[in-house]
């Protein structure tokens, strides 16, 4: 039981890993070469306002937005393979 919890973590580590570095490469390559600025483009998906829960003695805020690229997806995409190869 431990070990699989283990795997999935580090699974989901190598994934956030792999979103990061195809965001900043895309961002990299984008900025670079004129041809492929369509690899800076991003898509915004999640909540534009938070929800804010308010009880008497505290305040909760909650939002969750992420900025996708195509490289993100890719990048997301070889960690999954990474994963799964080794």
């Amino acid at each position: 039981m431990k070990s699989t919890v283990k795997n999935s973590a580090f699974l989901w580590l190598l994934i956030l890993l792999g979103a990061i570095a195809g965001s900043l490469i895309g961002d990299t390559l984008g900025n670079s070469f004129s041809e492929l600025k369509f690899l800076k483009n991003f898509y915004e998906v999640g909540t534009n306002a938070p929800l804010i829960l308010s009880f008497r003695i505290m305040t909760v805020t909650l939002g969750l937005k992420f900025n996708i690229n195509i490289m993100t997806i890719i990048g997301v995409i070889v960690a999954i393979i990474l994963y799964r190869r080794y």
